[in-house]
């Protein structure tokens, strides 16, 4: 049995990494990526609807499509026509695609805080030694402490 605080870290980190990824989308502009996505997906569903003799409802067409994009293939339905294959190709290289495209926003977006952040950490160590006279004993032992965690190859006590 999991305790009740477990699951509520576990339910505050899900939110906060829902937060990032909504962050992700609005600031770097993806959610226009996945939404046109989803259209194409829900247009191509449509087009194998139209075009496929064995397929006979639109949850079926959305059916083959999510089994393309994931590649999984379940052998369910298979489409006969030539129509329906170009649409089934064409579905899973825009699939590629986007999952390169979002995957590198994503890493970038996540690069561009660390260094970001680094800078914050930087500005404001600078910051503090610049007014190295007014500080206080405690203060400058804690400043100590500091520039020696950021030494390279020294260990955190």
């Amino acid at each position: 049995m999991v305790p009740a605080v477990t699951c509520r870290r576990n339910a505050i980190n899900i939110m906060r990494e829902f937060k990032i990824l909504y962050r992700l989308l609005k600031e770097t502009g993806a959610w226009r990526i996945l939404v046109s996505y989803l259209v194409f997906v829900f247009f191509a569903g449509f087009l194998i609807l139209v075009f496929e003799p064995d397929i006979h409802t639109y949850g079926d067409a959305l059916w083959y499509c999510y089994a393309v994009i994931s590649t999984a293939g379940f052998g369910d339905i298979v489409v006969h026509t030539l129509v329906a294959k170009l649409v089934s190709v064409v579905v899973t290289m825009y699939s590629l695609l986007v999952i390169a495209v979002v995957t590198g926003i994503y890493v970038n977006f996540i690069t561009e805080v660390i260094a970001r952040r680094q800078q914050d950490t930087i500005s404001h160590f600078f910051e503090q030694l610049e007014h190295l006279p007014e500080k206080s004993k405690d203060e400058l032992a804690a400043l100590s402490e500091q520039v020696k965690s950021f030494r390279p190859g020294k260990k955190k006590k």
